[in-house]
């Protein structure tokens, strides 16, 4: 819905477990758009998935996960990609890790050179959102082969292709975790 609503009209989703649901639900337009529906024959991980979708309409994919829940701002996403004149641009999700107690700072396996007390990390997390230019799918993605976004993501880094973060600033939760799905729950009764 939130891509209709951003004026996305070609909306294809590859089906593979529980693929009977899937194009059941989406057997009918949503607001004038028909969602397509794409078999993989078998489970070929994200990146392998796409080689069955019979055409693409622009010059950039958007490729997500359908297990989010997220407000991103899409046209802020894709002006971004195009500012930076990016070959694939990959939401990035603040995580942040606290650790509770002094951690030893430690040199040649035992020789303790100080201690960070209580230290906190902040790392980027992959959201499974992309945004990659056409050209780069056709050329990179392997046939009938398993190769997944981070394996796609690592072969455009290795070839020297611009390969850009964009830093998620709403909210973001995997609901294919029983736990997260709960929260996205109880956080839409508030929307």
């Amino acid at each position: 819905d939130s891509l209709i609503n951003c004026g996305v009209e070609h909306i294809s989703v590859t089906v593979n477990y529980l693929a009977e649901q899937l194009e059941q639900h989406f057997s009918k337009p949503r607001d004038g758009i028909l969602v397509q529906t794409v078999r993989e024959p078998r489970f070929l991980g994200t990146m392998g998935a796409v080689q069955f979708i019979p055409q693409f309409h622009r010059n950039t994919i958007l490729l997500m996960n359908s297990d989010l829940f997220t407000n991103i701002d899409f046209e802020d996403f894709f002006l971004h990609y195009e500012e930076n004149e990016a070959d694939m641009s990959c939401v990035a999700v603040p995580y942040t890790i606290s650790v509770p107690y002094g951690i030893f700072e430690i040199h040649d396996k035992r020789n303790i050179q100080g201690i960070l007390e209580k230290p906190t990390y902040n790392y980027y997390a992959n959201a499974g959102i992309y945004l990659i230019r056409r050209e780069m799918v056709e050329r990179y993605v392997p046939r009938d082969q398993f190769f997944n976004a981070t394996d796609f993501m690592e072969k455009l880094i290795s070839e020297g292709r611009k390969v850009i973060r964009y830093p998620l600033t709403g909210y973001w939760i995997d609901i294919g975790n029983h736990q997260e799905y709960q929260k996205a729950q109880d956080l839409v009764k508030h929307l």
